[in-house]
């Protein structure tokens, strides 16, 4: 794609962005909510790799999670409950030059929208996803969600949850043309901004789940493994993660992965506890849609109009005629 007149000008005058840079409103979401930690680990990832806000869009759905646009000063979608995916489609099919980055909850996502996230899967297009997974619907006050644990008494299951919960990373890893799958957790940061960083790197979809905490409905779900560094399994590997020095001092279950091996991050996947942690998988040969489809080709006015009226044809009923008739070339 040709790169705008304006966009050389403005890369005359390139300037070095701030953290400030990217923080926008003050976060509503409560004290200890693991969604503070993906922002603040979000925002260092667009200093570190200097994301002019002008060119960088985050799209969001529904749910505490979809607030994430409004905490981000750079251009944002806040779209409605499940739609997140076509909306950041369109972005990058129109603009295929642009950052896009999509926030969605378990919900959200895994719920009504979970149409759209399989097909997005098979698009594989170069954006970043990032599932606030807490396996609770916490903006309208505890439902249980499509990844709540069986047995987890919520407003909607009073008795317990009846179902098993939905694995989000297996699902991903099962859909034809997956191309990048990751897993994190709030509480380990260093990691965390590591996974999201190789995820943005990647050129295709990019998933990342995130399990974060809820301390409004779900204080203690996550106790176990935060007081047992045991029950988290590290997933290492040249192409994937090396942990520092001192996490590897603190979390010493550890595991050599190569993200090639699809088989193996399936079988990874399906495992709960420990939780894995890390890059289950990345294929960066899997073709992007927007590059097979040609995004991004200037269209003219002209070119758009004759587009819609030839549409417009199909269904038109010419009164001269009182029968469906194609316009005359």
């Amino acid at each position: 794609m040709a790169i705008p007149v304006t966009q050389c000008i403005i890369k005359l005058h390139e300037e070095h962005h701030n953290l400030e840079d990217y923080q926008g409103g003050v976060p509503r979401w409560c004290s200890g909510c693991g969604d503070n930690a993906i922002l603040a680990a979000v925002q260092r990832l667009c200093r570190d790799e200097d994301l002019a806000p002008e060119r960088t869009v985050f799209v969001s759905g529904i749910g505490c999670s979809s607030r994430f646009p409004h905490y981000m000063k750079t251009y944002g979608f806040h779209g409605i409950h499940g739609r997140a995916f076509p909306i950041a489609e369109g972005v990058k099919m129109a603009r295929p030059d642009l950052s896009v980055f999509v926030n969605t909850g378990d919900g959200d996502c895994c719920s009504i929208g979970a149409a759209h996230w399989i097909h997005a899967i098979r698009y594989n297009m170069n954006m970043t996803v990032i599932l606030h997974d807490n396996h609770v619907y916490g903006l309208t006050k505890k439902q249980a969600s499509p990844t709540s644990p069986m047995g987890m008494k919520s407003n909607t299951t009073p008795r317990g949850a009846v179902l098993e919960a939905l694995n989000p990373l297996t699902v991903t890893l099962g859909v034809q043309n997956v191309s990048f799958v990751a897993q994190g957790v709030d509480w380990i940061p260093d990691l965390l901004y590591d996974i999201i960083a190789k995820a943005y790197r990647h050129r295709g979809f990019s998933f990342v789940r995130i399990i974060q905490r809820c301390p409004e409905f779900l204080p203690k779900m996550f106790e176990p493994w935060l007081h047992d560094p045991g029950k988290t399994l590290l997933l290492t590997h040249a192409n994937g993660l090396t942990p520092s020095a001192e996490t590897s001092r603190i979390y010493k279950n550890q595991r050599e992965h190569d993200p090639l091996d699809i088989h193996k991050a399936r079988e990874i996947a399906s495992g709960e506890d420990p939780i894995p942690v890390g890059i289950l998988y990345q294929n960066p040969e899997v073709p992007c849609y927007e590059e097979v489809r040609g995004a991004g080709q200037p269209r003219t006015a002209e070119h758009i109009r004759a587009g819609l009226e030839a549409e417009f044809d199909k269904v038109t009923i010419w009164p001269e005629e009182g029968r469906t008739q194609p316009r005359a070339a």
